[in-house]
Protein backbone atom coordinates (compact mmCIF):
# COMPACT_ATOMS: atom_id res chain seq x y z
CA UNK A 1 0.00 0.00 0.00
CA UNK A 2 3.06 2.29 -0.24
CA UNK A 3 1.79 3.98 -3.43
CA UNK A 4 -1.50 4.87 -1.71
CA UNK A 5 0.32 6.40 1.26
CA UNK A 6 2.56 8.41 -1.06
CA UNK A 7 -0.49 9.68 -2.91
CA UNK A 8 -2.11 10.72 0.38
CA UNK A 9 1.04 12.58 1.51
CA UNK A 10 1.26 14.34 -1.84
CA UNK A 11 -2.32 15.55 -1.59
CA UNK A 12 -1.72 16.72 1.97
CA UNK A 13 1.54 18.55 1.22
CA UNK A 14 0.62 20.17 -2.08
CA UNK A 15 -2.99 21.14 -1.41
CA UNK A 16 -4.23 23.24 1.47
CA UNK A 17 -7.87 22.37 0.63
CA UNK A 18 -8.74 19.08 -1.01
CA UNK A 19 -11.65 18.79 -3.41
CA UNK A 20 -14.33 16.25 -2.55
CA UNK A 21 -13.56 14.29 -5.71
CA UNK A 22 -9.91 13.98 -4.65
CA UNK A 23 -10.99 12.60 -1.28
CA UNK A 24 -13.43 10.17 -2.89
CA UNK A 25 -10.78 8.99 -5.35
CA UNK A 26 -8.32 8.49 -2.50
CA UNK A 27 -10.81 6.60 -0.33
CA UNK A 28 -11.85 4.46 -3.28
CA UNK A 29 -8.26 3.48 -3.98
CA UNK A 30 -7.60 2.80 -0.30
CA UNK A 31 -10.71 0.66 -0.08
CA UNK A 32 -9.83 -1.30 -3.19
CA UNK A 33 -6.27 -1.92 -1.98
CA UNK A 34 -7.49 -3.09 1.41
CA UNK A 35 -10.18 -5.39 -0.03
CA UNK A 36 -7.75 -6.94 -2.51
CA UNK A 37 -5.37 -7.79 0.36
CA UNK A 38 -8.24 -9.32 2.35
CA UNK A 39 -9.29 -11.39 -0.66
CA UNK A 40 -5.76 -12.74 -1.02
CA UNK A 41 -5.80 -13.61 2.68
CA UNK A 42 -9.12 -15.44 2.27
CA UNK A 43 -7.72 -17.41 -0.67
CA UNK A 44 -4.59 -18.36 1.29
CA UNK A 45 -6.77 -19.56 4.15
CA UNK A 46 -8.95 -21.52 1.71
CA UNK A 47 -6.03 -23.25 -0.01
CA UNK A 48 -3.92 -23.71 3.12
CA UNK A 49 -0.73 -22.19 1.71
CA UNK A 50 0.55 -18.77 0.67
CA UNK A 51 1.14 -17.58 -2.84
CA UNK A 52 4.35 -18.97 -4.43
CA UNK A 53 4.66 -21.63 -1.68
CA UNK A 54 4.83 -25.28 -2.62
CA UNK A 55 1.94 -27.49 -1.64
CA UNK A 56 0.77 -31.06 -2.19
CA UNK A 57 -2.83 -29.86 -2.45
CA UNK A 58 -4.58 -30.68 -5.73
CA UNK A 59 -6.31 -27.31 -5.65
CA UNK A 60 -4.46 -24.14 -6.66
CA UNK A 61 -4.99 -20.55 -7.77
CA UNK A 62 -6.57 -20.04 -11.17
CA UNK A 63 -6.29 -16.35 -11.98
CA UNK A 64 -9.00 -13.78 -11.19
CA UNK A 65 -12.35 -12.55 -12.40
CA UNK A 66 -13.43 -8.93 -12.39
CA UNK A 67 -16.52 -7.77 -10.55
CA UNK A 68 -17.65 -4.20 -9.95
CA UNK A 69 -19.43 -3.02 -6.81
CA UNK A 70 -21.16 0.27 -6.10
CA UNK A 71 -19.91 2.14 -3.01
CA UNK A 72 -20.20 5.61 -1.50
CA UNK A 73 -16.97 6.41 -3.36
CA UNK A 74 -18.19 5.35 -6.78
CA UNK A 75 -17.87 2.06 -8.62
CA UNK A 76 -15.20 -0.24 -7.25
CA UNK A 77 -13.70 -2.78 -9.73
CA UNK A 78 -12.19 -5.77 -7.92
CA UNK A 79 -10.16 -8.75 -9.06
CA UNK A 80 -11.73 -11.76 -7.36
CA UNK A 81 -9.30 -14.69 -6.97
CA UNK A 82 -10.35 -18.04 -8.41
CA UNK A 83 -9.26 -21.59 -7.70
CA UNK A 84 -9.19 -24.58 -10.04
CA UNK A 85 -11.90 -26.47 -8.16
CA UNK A 86 -14.17 -23.37 -8.13
CA UNK A 87 -14.78 -23.95 -4.42
CA UNK A 88 -13.56 -20.54 -3.21
CA UNK A 89 -16.41 -18.32 -1.99
CA UNK A 90 -15.02 -15.08 -0.52
CA UNK A 91 -17.01 -13.99 2.51
CA UNK A 92 -16.21 -10.29 2.15
CA UNK A 93 -17.26 -10.09 -1.49
CA UNK A 94 -20.43 -12.05 -0.80
CA UNK A 95 -21.34 -9.38 1.74
CA UNK A 96 -20.45 -6.58 -0.65
CA UNK A 97 -22.32 -8.17 -3.51
CA UNK A 98 -25.34 -9.29 -1.56
CA UNK A 99 -27.16 -6.00 -1.97
CA UNK A 100 -26.65 -5.69 -5.70
CA UNK A 101 -27.32 -9.37 -6.28
CA UNK A 102 -30.45 -9.46 -4.10
CA UNK A 103 -31.51 -5.81 -3.91
CA UNK A 104 -35.13 -6.43 -4.79
CA UNK A 105 -35.48 -9.32 -2.35
CA UNK A 106 -34.00 -7.27 0.50
CA UNK A 107 -36.21 -4.25 -0.18
CA UNK A 108 -39.32 -6.44 -0.35
CA UNK A 109 -38.34 -8.27 2.86
CA UNK A 110 -37.82 -5.00 4.75
CA UNK A 111 -41.01 -3.53 3.31
CA UNK A 112 -42.89 -6.62 4.46
CA UNK A 113 -41.75 -6.00 8.02
CA UNK A 114 -43.37 -2.60 8.05
CA UNK A 115 -40.40 -0.30 7.41
CA UNK A 116 -41.39 3.03 5.97
CA UNK A 117 -39.53 4.20 2.87
CA UNK A 118 -37.49 6.56 5.03
CA UNK A 119 -36.56 3.84 7.55
CA UNK A 120 -35.83 1.42 4.73
CA UNK A 121 -33.54 3.96 3.07
CA UNK A 122 -31.67 4.61 6.32
CA UNK A 123 -31.28 0.88 6.94
CA UNK A 124 -29.83 0.17 3.50
CA UNK A 125 -27.53 3.21 3.69
CA UNK A 126 -26.23 2.24 7.14
CA UNK A 127 -25.66 -1.44 6.45
CA UNK A 128 -24.79 -1.46 2.73
CA UNK A 129 -23.94 2.15 1.89
CA UNK A 130 -26.69 2.34 -0.75
CA UNK A 131 -29.55 4.83 -0.92
CA UNK A 132 -32.87 4.06 -2.57
CA UNK A 133 -35.63 6.45 -3.56
CA UNK A 134 -39.31 6.13 -2.71
CA UNK A 135 -39.95 5.63 -6.43
CA UNK A 136 -37.50 2.70 -6.55
CA UNK A 137 -39.13 1.06 -3.52
CA UNK A 138 -42.54 1.48 -5.13
CA UNK A 139 -41.38 0.09 -8.48
CA UNK A 140 -39.76 -2.95 -6.86
CA UNK A 141 -42.68 -3.78 -4.57
CA UNK A 142 -45.09 -3.29 -7.50
CA UNK A 143 -43.56 -6.43 -8.99
CA UNK A 144 -45.35 -8.53 -6.40
CA UNK A 145 -48.74 -7.23 -7.53
CA UNK A 146 -49.34 -10.11 -9.99
CA UNK A 147 -48.76 -12.49 -7.06
CA UNK A 148 -51.37 -10.61 -5.04
CA UNK A 149 -53.90 -10.97 -7.86
CA UNK A 150 -53.08 -14.66 -8.27
CA UNK A 151 -53.50 -15.26 -4.53
CA UNK A 152 -56.72 -13.23 -4.31
CA UNK A 153 -58.28 -15.13 -7.22
CA UNK A 154 -57.05 -18.63 -6.38
CA UNK A 155 -59.46 -21.56 -6.25
CA UNK A 156 -60.86 -22.34 -2.79
CA UNK A 157 -61.95 -25.60 -1.15
CA UNK A 158 -65.59 -26.55 -1.61
CA UNK A 159 -66.30 -26.59 2.14
CA UNK A 160 -64.75 -24.82 5.12
CA UNK A 161 -65.85 -25.92 8.61
CA UNK A 162 -65.38 -22.49 10.20
CA UNK A 163 -64.91 -19.04 8.65
CA UNK A 164 -64.29 -15.83 10.62
CA UNK A 165 -65.43 -12.53 9.13
CA UNK A 166 -63.98 -9.27 10.42
CA UNK A 167 -62.74 -5.88 9.34
CA UNK A 168 -59.74 -3.66 10.09
CA UNK A 169 -59.43 0.04 9.28
CA UNK A 170 -56.52 2.07 7.88
CA UNK A 171 -55.95 5.69 6.90
CA UNK A 172 -55.38 6.14 3.17
CA UNK A 173 -54.73 9.31 1.21
CA UNK A 174 -57.43 9.98 -1.36
CA UNK A 175 -57.73 13.10 -3.53
CA UNK A 176 -55.56 15.31 -1.27
CA UNK A 177 -57.25 14.20 1.95
CA UNK A 178 -56.94 11.29 4.35
CA UNK A 179 -59.88 8.93 4.76
CA UNK A 180 -60.51 5.68 6.63
CA UNK A 181 -60.66 2.56 4.50
CA UNK A 182 -62.14 -0.74 5.63
CA UNK A 183 -60.16 -3.91 4.86
CA UNK A 184 -62.46 -6.95 4.83
CA UNK A 185 -60.72 -10.16 5.90
CA UNK A 186 -61.90 -13.79 5.86
CA UNK A 187 -59.97 -16.28 7.96
CA UNK A 188 -60.96 -19.93 7.59
CA UNK A 189 -60.21 -23.20 9.33
CA UNK A 190 -59.85 -25.81 6.61
CA UNK A 191 -60.67 -29.53 6.73
CA UNK A 192 -57.21 -30.27 8.17
CA UNK A 193 -57.64 -27.79 11.00
CA UNK A 194 -55.16 -25.32 9.48
CA UNK A 195 -55.80 -21.58 9.36
CA UNK A 196 -56.07 -20.03 5.90
CA UNK A 197 -56.77 -16.44 4.87
CA UNK A 198 -59.28 -16.69 2.03
CA UNK A 199 -58.92 -13.10 0.94
CA UNK A 200 -58.55 -9.42 1.80
CA UNK A 201 -60.63 -6.69 0.18
CA UNK A 202 -60.26 -2.90 0.50
CA UNK A 203 -63.66 -1.21 0.59
CA UNK A 204 -64.68 2.42 0.51
CA UNK A 205 -65.21 4.08 3.87
CA UNK A 206 -66.85 2.26 6.77
CA UNK A 207 -67.59 -1.45 7.02
CA UNK A 208 -70.91 -2.30 5.41
CA UNK A 209 -73.11 -5.39 5.15
CA UNK A 210 -73.62 -4.64 1.46
CA UNK A 211 -69.91 -4.97 0.75
CA UNK A 212 -69.80 -8.22 2.77
CA UNK A 213 -72.39 -9.57 0.30
CA UNK A 214 -69.94 -8.79 -2.52
CA UNK A 215 -67.21 -10.62 -0.59
CA UNK A 216 -69.42 -13.67 -0.04
CA UNK A 217 -70.32 -13.83 -3.73
CA UNK A 218 -66.66 -13.66 -4.70
CA UNK A 219 -65.85 -16.55 -2.35
CA UNK A 220 -68.58 -18.59 -4.01
CA UNK A 221 -67.32 -17.72 -7.49
CA UNK A 222 -63.89 -19.03 -6.46
CA UNK A 223 -65.30 -22.47 -5.67
CA UNK A 224 -66.54 -22.23 -2.07
CA UNK A 225 -69.88 -24.04 -1.91
CA UNK A 226 -70.60 -24.32 1.80
CA UNK A 227 -69.61 -22.88 5.18
CA UNK A 228 -70.64 -24.84 8.26
CA UNK A 229 -70.22 -22.13 10.91
CA UNK A 230 -69.58 -18.44 10.27
CA UNK A 231 -68.25 -16.36 13.17
CA UNK A 232 -68.61 -12.58 13.07
CA UNK A 233 -69.13 -9.39 15.03
CA UNK A 234 -72.49 -7.68 15.45
CA UNK A 235 -72.58 -5.57 12.28
CA UNK A 236 -76.22 -5.10 11.28
CA UNK A 237 -77.05 -7.08 8.17
CA UNK A 238 -73.78 -9.05 8.04
CA UNK A 239 -75.38 -12.38 8.96
CA UNK A 240 -78.11 -11.88 6.33
CA UNK A 241 -75.47 -11.11 3.69
CA UNK A 242 -73.64 -14.38 4.42
CA UNK A 243 -76.87 -16.39 4.54
CA UNK A 244 -77.95 -14.96 1.18
CA UNK A 245 -74.99 -16.73 -0.45
CA UNK A 246 -74.59 -19.72 1.89
CA UNK A 247 -78.14 -20.44 3.11
CA UNK A 248 -77.27 -23.48 5.28
CA UNK A 249 -74.60 -21.68 7.33
CA UNK A 250 -74.79 -21.54 11.13
CA UNK A 251 -74.13 -18.03 12.46
CA UNK A 252 -72.23 -17.44 15.69
CA UNK A 253 -72.05 -13.84 16.80
CA UNK A 254 -68.86 -13.04 18.72
CA UNK A 255 -69.52 -13.17 22.46
CA UNK A 256 -66.51 -10.95 23.24
CA UNK A 257 -67.80 -8.23 20.92
CA UNK A 258 -71.21 -8.50 22.56
CA UNK A 259 -69.72 -8.12 26.04
CA UNK A 260 -67.63 -5.12 24.97
CA UNK A 261 -70.65 -3.41 23.50
CA UNK A 262 -72.66 -4.21 26.63
CA UNK A 263 -70.24 -2.48 29.01
CA UNK A 264 -69.37 0.42 26.71
CA UNK A 265 -71.57 2.89 28.60
CA UNK A 266 -71.54 1.21 32.00
CA UNK A 267 -70.28 3.09 35.05
CA UNK A 268 -66.77 2.02 36.07
CA UNK A 269 -67.93 0.93 39.53
CA UNK A 270 -70.53 -1.44 38.00
CA UNK A 271 -68.41 -2.81 35.17
CA UNK A 272 -66.69 -5.64 37.02
CA UNK A 273 -69.94 -7.00 38.43
CA UNK A 274 -71.77 -6.73 35.12
CA UNK A 275 -68.98 -8.60 33.34
CA UNK A 276 -69.19 -11.32 35.98
CA UNK A 277 -72.98 -11.59 35.58
CA UNK A 278 -72.69 -11.70 31.78
CA UNK A 279 -70.19 -14.56 32.11
CA UNK A 280 -72.90 -16.53 33.88
CA UNK A 281 -74.89 -16.28 30.64
CA UNK A 282 -72.33 -17.38 28.04
CA UNK A 283 -70.54 -19.68 30.48
CA UNK A 284 -73.66 -21.76 31.12
CA UNK A 285 -73.58 -25.45 30.17
CA UNK A 286 -76.78 -25.32 28.06
CA UNK A 287 -78.75 -22.77 26.08
CA UNK A 288 -81.68 -23.13 28.50
CA UNK A 289 -79.58 -22.35 31.56
CA UNK A 290 -77.88 -19.52 29.65
CA UNK A 291 -81.22 -17.94 28.82
CA UNK A 292 -82.29 -18.35 32.45
CA UNK A 293 -79.13 -16.50 33.51
CA UNK A 294 -80.06 -13.75 31.05
CA UNK A 295 -83.47 -13.37 32.73
CA UNK A 296 -81.77 -13.10 36.10
CA UNK A 297 -79.44 -10.46 34.69
CA UNK A 298 -82.44 -8.62 33.33
CA UNK A 299 -84.16 -8.58 36.72
CA UNK A 300 -81.00 -7.33 38.41
CA UNK A 301 -79.85 -4.62 36.02
CA UNK A 302 -82.73 -3.46 33.83
CA UNK A 303 -83.65 -0.59 36.12
CA UNK A 304 -80.19 0.90 35.58
CA UNK A 305 -79.02 -0.49 32.20
CA UNK A 306 -82.08 -1.75 30.26
CA UNK A 307 -80.34 -1.70 26.88
CA UNK A 308 -77.95 -4.53 27.80
CA UNK A 309 -80.51 -7.31 28.26
CA UNK A 310 -82.51 -6.00 25.31
CA UNK A 311 -79.48 -6.38 23.02
CA UNK A 312 -78.80 -9.93 24.26
CA UNK A 313 -82.43 -10.97 23.79
CA UNK A 314 -82.63 -9.41 20.31
CA UNK A 315 -79.51 -11.26 19.17
CA UNK A 316 -80.00 -14.42 21.22
CA UNK A 317 -80.46 -16.73 18.22
CA UNK A 318 -77.01 -15.86 16.85
CA UNK A 319 -75.35 -15.53 20.27
CA UNK A 320 -76.49 -18.93 21.47
CA UNK A 321 -75.42 -21.08 18.51
CA UNK A 322 -72.31 -22.40 20.29
CA UNK A 323 -74.40 -23.97 23.10
CA UNK A 324 -75.30 -26.83 20.73
CA UNK A 325 -71.69 -28.03 20.55
CA UNK A 326 -69.21 -29.64 22.97
CA UNK A 327 -66.49 -27.57 24.65
CA UNK A 328 -63.85 -28.24 21.97
CA UNK A 329 -66.06 -26.69 19.29
CA UNK A 330 -67.34 -23.94 21.59
CA UNK A 331 -63.87 -22.66 22.33
CA UNK A 332 -63.18 -22.44 18.60
CA UNK A 333 -66.30 -20.51 17.54
CA UNK A 334 -67.65 -18.40 20.42
CA UNK A 335 -65.30 -15.51 19.64
CA UNK A 336 -63.48 -14.05 16.64
CA UNK A 337 -60.25 -13.79 18.65
CA UNK A 338 -58.39 -15.84 16.01
CA UNK A 339 -59.01 -13.09 13.46
CA UNK A 340 -58.47 -10.28 15.95
CA UNK A 341 -55.07 -11.81 16.72
CA UNK A 342 -54.27 -11.67 13.01
CA UNK A 343 -55.37 -8.03 12.89
CA UNK A 344 -53.06 -7.21 15.80
CA UNK A 345 -50.15 -8.72 13.90
CA UNK A 346 -51.09 -6.64 10.86
CA UNK A 347 -51.13 -3.48 12.97
CA UNK A 348 -47.77 -4.35 14.47
CA UNK A 349 -46.26 -4.50 10.99
CA UNK A 350 -48.04 -1.42 9.60
CA UNK A 351 -47.78 0.87 12.65
CA UNK A 352 -44.85 2.78 11.12
CA UNK A 353 -47.13 3.86 8.26
CA UNK A 354 -49.81 6.05 9.82
CA UNK A 355 -51.16 7.01 6.39
CA UNK A 356 -50.87 4.95 3.20
CA UNK A 357 -50.47 6.97 -0.01
CA UNK A 358 -52.74 4.67 -2.07
CA UNK A 359 -54.96 1.62 -1.78
CA UNK A 360 -52.32 -0.27 -3.73
CA UNK A 361 -49.58 0.48 -1.18
CA UNK A 362 -51.89 -0.71 1.63
CA UNK A 363 -52.66 -3.89 -0.29
CA UNK A 364 -48.95 -4.61 -0.88
CA UNK A 365 -48.09 -4.06 2.79
CA UNK A 366 -50.85 -6.37 4.04
CA UNK A 367 -50.03 -9.08 1.51
CA UNK A 368 -46.32 -9.10 2.37
CA UNK A 369 -47.11 -9.04 6.10
CA UNK A 370 -49.55 -11.93 5.60
CA UNK A 371 -46.85 -14.02 3.91
CA UNK A 372 -44.58 -13.64 6.93
CA UNK A 373 -47.38 -14.27 9.44
CA UNK A 374 -48.75 -17.40 7.76
CA UNK A 375 -45.33 -19.07 7.59
CA UNK A 376 -45.89 -20.04 11.23
CA UNK A 377 -49.30 -21.61 10.59
CA UNK A 378 -48.06 -25.15 10.28
CA UNK A 379 -50.07 -26.85 13.05
CA UNK A 380 -53.82 -27.52 13.24
CA UNK A 381 -55.96 -25.76 15.83
CA UNK A 382 -56.08 -27.25 19.30
CA UNK A 383 -57.95 -30.56 19.66
CA UNK A 384 -58.80 -30.63 15.96
CA UNK A 385 -59.26 -34.40 16.01
CA UNK A 386 -62.10 -34.06 18.54
CA UNK A 387 -63.54 -31.03 16.75
CA UNK A 388 -63.66 -32.67 13.35
CA UNK A 389 -65.37 -35.80 14.70
CA UNK A 390 -68.09 -33.66 16.26
CA UNK A 391 -68.58 -31.59 13.10
CA UNK A 392 -68.94 -34.70 10.94
CA UNK A 393 -71.79 -35.81 13.20
CA UNK A 394 -73.51 -32.42 13.47
CA UNK A 395 -73.19 -31.70 9.76
CA UNK A 396 -73.66 -35.18 8.37
CA UNK A 397 -73.34 -35.27 4.59
CA UNK A 398 -72.02 -31.71 4.35
CA UNK A 399 -68.52 -32.17 5.70
CA UNK A 400 -65.93 -34.87 5.59
CA UNK A 401 -62.31 -34.50 6.64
Amino acid sequence: MSNIKEYARKLRDENKGLRMKDVEDLMGRLMKEMIQEILQGEMESHLGYKKHERSESKNSRNGTREKTFKTDFGELPLEIPRDRESSFKPILVNNLGSLSDGLEEKIIALYARGLSTRDLNEHLAEIYGVKVSAELVSNITDKIYPKIQEWQNRQLDKVYPVVFFDCIHYSVRHESRVIKKAVYICLAIDSNGLKDILGMWIGDGAESAKYWLTVANELKNRGLEDILIACMDGLTGLADSIRAVFPKVEIQRCIIHQVRNSVKHVSYKDRKQICSDLKQIYGSPTEQSGYQALQEFKDKWDNKYPSISKSWETNWTELSTFFAYPNEVRRLIYTTNALESLNRQFRKVTKAKSVFPTDKSLEKSLFLAMQNITKKWTMPVRNWGLVVNQLEIFFEGRFSS
